[in-house]
């Protein structure tokens, strides 16, 4: 009987043995036949996309609007992102040869401040994927997104001189560089076409981050009879925007609307939407469409405005622009759209 019960036993020990090797086989085969995209492995695994800058954020809206723009697209899309401010040249480089070591997926820097520095770095990794916004770097790795920053100037221009009472208007500018005269020649080119006796005054600040040399020389043009000066130095307009106000002329900010700081004075800001194509760079990136080379934003693409004109304002219309000089300068960014006016680059000459 003992014999019996002991067969029995082993009989029904090895079928469980072999149900379980059987089990165990089952599952080895559903993991062979996982899908070559990684299934719900790979679903887990998000894109990391670094945005590097030049310089550190500080209160400058430019690269503020454009951190604000990567950040919602990595939310948006699923992509983990990661903002890292520069202290100086040297910093900036060695920060993005460490997103590259730490292999990011996609590196997004931005300015001519970065052109040296991804100029190295990028032919030294042909098989990473580089952004640059706000100006061209040509290599076969690396996308550049550019504004026409000469048509909102001109729409600037254009409003300066149909607001102007002393026929004298003003910009302070940060430095005296290429890409900087998209904003003087072409404010100038506007000024010209609405006003062309008004006298244009300019003086460059040296830099980016001074607002009392801002002040100093906002000053200096207000003496001279400038009613209007348009601040075009980064940090230094807020120099501008408070010689503004001591002295009550009008000003104008730039890329994000300034006008809510103090619309009594600052009754325009010339825009630019970093945050918009930060954003559409990484949606390109995470939906597959993105694609090396150049490309560039103005008027007619929203990529750069003037508030009031292509884009609203929480802050009421100054009475020094008036409603009348807003319809006719509306008529011109249509113009621009369309073609009829074209606004000429001094880059491309």
């Amino acid at each position: 009987m003992k014999k019996h019960l002991v067969l029995l036993l082993t009989l029904v020990l090895a079928i469980g043995v072999l149900a379980a090797c059987g089990s165990t086989n089952n599952n080895k085969g559903s993991e062979g036949n996982t899908p070559a995209n990684g299934g719900d492995a790979d679903k887990g695994k998000k894109q990391r996309i670094a945005l590097v800058l030049p310089e550190q954020i500080g209160v400058n809206p430019f690269f503020a609007l454009m951190d604000e723009g990567f950040k919602r697209a990595g939310e948006e899309f699923g992509v983990e992102v990661k903002t890292i401010e520069s202290t100086d040249p040297a910093g900036f480089e060695q920060n993005l040869r460490t997103t590259v070591a730490e292999n990011y997926d996609l590196i997004i820097t931005a300015t001519f401040q970065a052109e040296d520095a991804l100029n190295k770095v990028a032919p030294e990794n042909p098989d990473k994927s580089f952004a640059i916004i706000d100006t061209v770097v040509d290599l076969p790795n690396v996308r550049s997104v550019v504004f026409r920053e000469h048509e909102a100037a001109f729409l600037l221009g254009a409003t300066a001189g149909l607001s102007t009472k002393t026929n004298t208007v003003g910009a302070v500018v940060a430095i005296d560089a290429p890409l900087l005269s998209k904003y003087t020649e072409g404010f100038k080119q506007g000024l010209a076409y609405t006003n062309p006796d008004a006298k244009f005054l300019v003086n460059y600040v040296g830099g980016f981050d001074d607002s009392a040399k801002g002040k100093e020389l906002a000053i200096l043009q207000h003496s001279k009879g400038a009613d209007f000066i348009a601040g075009m130095a980064a940090v230094g307009d807020l120099g501008v925007f408070e010689a503004a106000k001591e002295l009550g002329f009008y000003s104008s900010g730039q890329d994000v609307d300034r006008t809510e700081l103090d619309p009594e004075h600052i009754v325009l800001s010339q825009l630019k939407g970093t945050d918009a194509v930060a954003y559409e760079t990484v949606k390109a990136f995470a939906t597959g469409t993105f694609e090396f080379g150049s490309a560039d934003y103005g008027v007619k693409e929203d990529g750069v405005g003037l508030t009031f004109v292509t884009k609203d304002s929480k802050s009421p219309l100054s009475p020094f622009i008036g409603q009348e000089t807003v319809d006719k300068v509306k008529a011109i960014a249509e113009d621009i759209k369309s073609g009829k006016i074209e606004v000429v680059n001094p880059l491309a000459q």
